[in-house]
């Protein structure tokens, strides 16, 4: 596959630590961001960041300069503890990535202890390496619940003063104390603070057909004077709830549907509200419908009968990885995924997912006439919902490819900010002229 090695419309250039299976990176790619580096440290999802365009470097060899347009983006596996990118100093126009965030637990914040699998360290020593123009981080929405706030705004605080290194064995209560008293100053030097901008999402509010709440965090340099104002108007929601509401309302979602039993319809219709919604001058939401048949360029995907739920590799119509599993099980606390809705958060499992992330309903009704079948959904349906090309080559057992795709970013959602990012950085550059 050649997404990665395709050339960005102009040479900005970008670093993606955390890759993954590349949702990030192909976002900000496709925002015109040349990669210089990736880095990851899964083996499977290497592996598919090799399939699609990355260069594997051999272990222990130490890279001195960055590639050149055309060239393909080296990929350092393994530990980014150990990853050296003193190299790439102001070179680098982004710094993307999506630190692990599973490290925090009530326990440890709470008693000023941190888990060492805490990767934002990680973040804000590549910004003090490369100086990047612009950071971009995506990380889980349950960072903003009230008992990680005051580490939340430590975080925050951290990333606008990335220089101001915390010394070893120094608790982050204390050194957040450092920087609420370094950030009330002026600052010497407007190259090494950065001016920050959090942002609540759900993807679904974006034009990804899933229900994705996440928080994006983007900092801008700030001897660059970038207009914020500006960012914040470009990274405003697109889609509604509300829209598509009306859209079944009013029946033109069904318009682009029309294959839909009747029976199916009369069940979405009978749950809508008495009152049609004000026009918000959104477009609706997407659905799981919308993503398997298939948004802008994507074709319709073959549909998944009965007969085909038993592992079998077919290439169905020429697509990879829409392979039908069986055993899809539905019960209280693990209910399925409904097609004209947007799906569930795609989560890093594939079955027993909590809460049946991974099955779906059919348009198929079972005997009694009543209850609908249902089935596990296949990879290429998740990339679909993930938005990832069906050009994109996943690497590994099933398994792997669903805890790959559960841990990316949208690539349509780090799309509109990627866009956003380079756009204000393109003015902000005019401005300098």
């Amino acid at each position: 596959m050649g997404e990665l090695r395709e050339e960005s419309m102009r040479d900005r250039t970008g670093v993606e630590l955390f890759a993954g299976a590349g949702g990030l990176a192909m976002a900000v790619h496709r925002a015109g961001f040349r990669p210089l580096l990736f880095n990851e440290f899964a083996k499977r999802a290497c592996e598919t960041l090799e399939a699609n365009g990355a260069e594997w470097v051999p272990e222990g060899e130490k890279l001195t300069k960055a590639p050149e347009p055309g060239e393909k983006v080296p990929l350092v596996a393994g530990d980014v503890q150990k990853l050296d990118m003193g190299y790439l100093s102001d070179q680098v126009d982004i710094l993307a990535g999506g630190p692990p965030c599973q490290p925090f637990s009530l326990g440890g914040v709470a008693k000023g202890d941190e888990d060492k699998r805490n990767m934002f360290p990680q973040m804000f020593r590549a910004v003090r390496e490369i100086q990047p123009k612009a950071v971009i981080c995506e990380n889980v929405r349950g960072l903003l619940r009230p008992s990680f706030n005051d580490y939340f705004q430590y975080i925050l605080r951290e990333l606008e003063l990335p220089f101001e290194q915390r010394a070893e064995g120094v608790d982050w209560r204390e050194h957040d104390r450092t920087l609420i008293s370094r950030l009330a100053q002026e600052p010497d030097d407007l190259k090494k603070r950065y001016e920050v901008v959090m942002t609540p999402v759900n993807a679904a509010d974006y034009g990804v057909p899933q229900i994705r709440n996440r928080v994006i965090i983007v900092a801008f340099r700030r001897d660059l004077d970038v207009d914020i104002e500006l960012f914040k108007n470009l990274v405003k929601k697109t889609h509604s709830e509300d829209a598509l509401t009306r859209s079944l309302m009013e029946r033109t979602y069904w318009e682009r549907h029309l294959e839909v039993p009747q029976h199916v319809r009369d069940r979405v219709e009978r749950r809508l509200p008495e009152v049609k919604p004000e026009d918000d001058g959104l477009l609706p939401w997407y659905t799981l419908r919308d993503a398997i048949k298939g948004i802008g360029d994507h074709k319709p995907l073959p549909e998944i009968t009965e007969d085909m739920l038993d592992r079998t590799e077919r290439y169905v119509g020429g697509f990879a990885d829409h392979i039908g599993w069986p055993g899809a099980r539905i019960y209280e606390g693990h209910t399925p995924n409904e097609l004209d809705r947007p799906a569930k958060t795609v989560k890093a499992g594939v079955h027993g997912v909590p809460g049946g992330e991974s099955v779906m309903l059919t348009d198929e009704l079972m005997a009694d006439g009543v209850t609908y079948k249902h089935r596990y959904m296949t990879v290429r349906e998740t990339a679909r919902v993930m938005t990832f090309p069906d050009t994109w080559e996943l690497k590994g057992p099933r398994g792997e490819k669903m805890r790959q795709l559960g841990n990316a970013v949208p690539v349509i959602l780090g799309e509109v900010f990627a866009k956003a990012v380079a756009t204000v950085l393109d003015e902000a550059e005019a401005r300098r002229k």
